[in-house]
């Protein structure tokens, strides 16, 4: 018989909607449980830390994190690939998977709580999934509750006055760039969904489900619509490209988001932790950045670099990194204490 794992977690969740995707991919057979309060009590045990998602394998181990848990299982099935042979795509592709879970996720969180009408859509929707038998009154009560919770926590991921122009400039540049960058492929390295995929494209599809940003994407940006409900039920239509012909519409997106943004944050982060600060500002393109650090970035920019380890005598890709800015912080020495 074959054995089933089960997914608690949340389409409002961009890291569930992400690890549904990856199973979908592979094939694996799975049921997907919407995380209620009445569910998170009768899993409660699976749970070390109280965030979704969390997979229950068939064995009864409770697996969280999504990044962890795509690489715990892929690397024993046997299914479709979702990395790239070339090298230099390969750690691309972890580049930019880790690009969306830790910088994609700003923009996600700064829309859905900055204004009142998308703090009101994904409060209720909260609301609703966690007490699905609620009256109206005790409804109206969660969505206070949940609304004070949720946007008490924008700082978490820098979401403030002084850094909203940098989140909603450097989104709306995006979702612009991967248009005209999807306009010629199915997913971003090809005709094939890869790890980077998994990383970004759930981030803007919770974005999607906003009315803000979803209002800016649909209105103006098909093929990256196109792209967002593709990862819904990603599949093989072709192979993966050569840089040669991603290059001139991906590279421009790697240099301005991942090398002139997201590394330059990274690296500042970390040194804020080293030296014990509680805030830190860096220079960004759209000028000063401030925000306290964030501990668990400092932990996934080392595993980055180590898995750059592996590739950094490759020359094809130190001129890639170099070419998109994004070389400098790669070789910086990580802090393993």
């Amino acid at each position: 018989m074959t054995q089933t794992y089960r997914i608690i977690g949340s389409e409002l969740s961009p890291f569930s909607v992400k690890v549904r995707s990856w199973f979908r991919f592979k094939g694996i057979r799975h049921e997907w449980t919407v995380a209620s309060a009445a569910i998170r009590e009768q899993y409660s045990k699976y749970f070390r830390i109280p965030v979704i998602p969390v997979v229950i394998t068939p064995d009864k181990l409770g697996l969280q994190d999504s990044t962890p848990i795509i690489e715990q299982l892929d690397s024993s099935d046997d299914g479709p690939s979702i990395h790239p042979e070339d090298q230099t795509l390969w750690f691309l592709s972890c580049l930019l998977e880790e690009f969306g879970d830790e910088w994609a996720n700003k923009w996600m969180f700064h829309f859905r709580w900055a204004r009142e009408a998308d703090r009101l859509n994904a409060a209720t929707k909260i609301a609703a999934m966690r007490e699905p038998d609620a009256d109206i009154d005790d409804l109206d009560r969660l969505v206070e509750v949940v609304t004070k919770r949720m946007s008490s926590r924008t700082w978490f991921v820098g979401s403030n006055e002084q850094n909203s122009p940098h989140i909603e400039s450097g989104f709306k540049r995006a979702i612009k760039q991967l248009n005209t960058h999807l306009q010629r492929r199915k997913y971003l390295l090809g005709n094939r969904p890869a790890f980077a995929d998994f990383g970004i494209a759930p981030q803007i599809y919770n974005a999607f489900l906003d009315p803000t940003a979803g209002a800016l994407i649909s209105a103006r940006y098909p093929d990256v619509v196109a792209w967002l409900q593709r990862m819904l039920w990603p599949r093989i239509d072709g192979d993966f490209e050569t840089w040669e012909s991603l290059s001139p519409t991906l590279a421009p997106f790697i240099s301005e988001q991942v090398g002139a943004r997201f590394l330059p944050w990274s690296a500042a982060n970390r040194k804020a932790l080293q030296r014990g600060e509680e805030r830190f500002s860096v220079e960004l393109p759209d000028g000063t950045w401030t925000q306290s650090p964030q501990k668990y970035h400092a932990k996934s920019l080392t595993e980055l670099q180590n898995k750059y380890q592996v590739a950094m005598n490759n020359p094809a890709l130190h001129s890639v990194l170099e070419g998109t800015g994004c070389l400098e912080t790669l070789q910086e020495t990580a802090d393993h204490d």
